[in-house]
């Protein structure tokens, strides 16, 4: 059980999608890996805004992000669209905490902020591997 717990709270960390079945696999109940992924999803953002500032200013100078709000750029109009929120409900599926921890600071976003909306978009993909885990259904042969 503390092997499967283990591994869903790494693999949260660095691949979400994978982290709850293999948590299961290892011989975790499915509600105990979704939490361990959760919790190991979280803190791979927290490490990130744990550097804060000088992160986001070396951001912005290394990617051009602009830093005025101008829509004719892709980052502002990605940012318009669906804002913090919306960057955190697809994260678990697509970026990952990390980057979406660099992309909210880069654009001026508070840590706070950033880290409590981390954790509400993971909540329902957590709930969603779970039982999808713990039903057993297979989504790659």
């Amino acid at each position: 059980m503390l092997t499967g717990i283990a591994t869903a709270l790494g693999l949260g960390f660095v691949y979400f999608i994978a982290a709850i079945p293999a948590g299961v696999a290892a011989g975790a109940a499915a509600w105990m890996a979704a939490l361990a992924a959760g919790v190991g999803y979280v803190a791979g953002a927290a490490v990130v805004l744990l550097a804060g500032a000088p992160l986001r200013e070396w951001l912005v100078r290394k990617l051009k992000i602009p830093v005025e709000r101008d829509p004719s750029k892709l980052v502002w109009r990605m940012w318009e669209r669906g804002g913090l929120l919306g960057l955190c409900l697809i994260a678990p599926v697509t970026i990952g905490p990390q980057a979406t921890a660099i992309i909210a600071l880069a654009v001026g976003e508070k840590p706070r902020r950033i880290l409590a909306a981390v954790a509400l978009g993971v909540l329902p993909w957590c709930a969603i591997f779970a039982v999808l885990t713990a039903f057993g259904l297979k989504l790659v042969d």
